[in-house]
């Protein structure tokens, strides 16, 4: 293989390496911002519990102060009764006295109802903000893991760019320009190996002729059907 066909299927290999990185990242990230949103998702489940509670303390508050309004009716009807004579009056006072009652131990009842939910609605706070705990120790130990590996990245990176700036240094301008441009269309695929008489980018066939270059490594062939940079796979490869 002549040594400008070489350094552009190593341009390409390192070219490949270098746009893999970014998927690499993304994935890092991704899982790290999954856990983040777990917590977010959490929060917000509290927070509506919160407001659920909220919502039944002010009904329990609202419910006490008919308690009230019903003691002080019963309180009231008992004077009354005290001071009234005739029949008709009293059984007025006593069904007016048992439907206070009846409303009085609705309302109890109703406090107690209430209460139960929070009671329940206090529990489900409770394992929401321990699950919260154990997501949140989770996420603090996945970000040094993060840091570690992102960190592990870039140093690989580094070392990848500095190859390549070494390998575009000693370039032909116009080879690596040919290669750009068909980098451009081609991606990561503007190098690619023959197999079985085969381009490794379209999968088309290659002729006689042409395959006899590509074996020859003395010129840098282009496929003929989708114009992409062919070579012939060492063994090691």
């Amino acid at each position: 293989m002549n040594k400008y066909l070489q350094q552009l299927v190593n341009l390409s290999q390192i070219d490949q390496k270098i746009d893999n990185y970014a998927p690499r990242i993304d994935s890092i990230n991704r899982n790290l911002q999954l856990k983040k949103d777990e917590i977010v998702a959490i929060d917000e489940n509290i927070e509506k519990v919160d407001n659920e509670i909220s919502e039944l303390k002010a009904q329990i508050a609202n419910t006490n102060s008919h308690i009230n309004e019903f003691n002080a009716k019963i309180k009231d009807i008992s004077k009354k009764s005290s001071a009234v004579k005739s029949e008709k009056e009293i059984k007025a006072l006593n069904l007016e006295e048992d439907l206070a009652k009846d409303q009085l131990e609705a309302a109890n009842e109703e406090i107690g109802r209430l209460e139960r939910i929070i009671d329940n609605k206090n529990e489900l706070k409770a394992e929401l903000e321990e699950k919260k705990t154990q997501i949140q120790n989770s996420l603090d130990s996945l970000n040094n893991e993060v840091a570690d590996e992102l960190k592990a990245i870039e140093n690989e990176r580094s070392k990848i760019y500095d190859q390549k700036e070494k390998l575009l240094a000693d370039m032909n301008q116009k080879i690596l320009t040919f290669y750009e441009k068909i980098r451009k269309w081609a991606k990561n695929t503007a190098v690619v190996p023959v197999r079985k008489q085969a381009c490794y980018g379209c999968f088309m066939k290659i002729n006689d002729k042409t395959y006899a270059h590509i074996i020859k490594s003395d010129d840098i062939t282009t496929c003929p059907h989708c114009g992409r940079i062919l070579y012939k796979e060492t063994i090691e490869e």
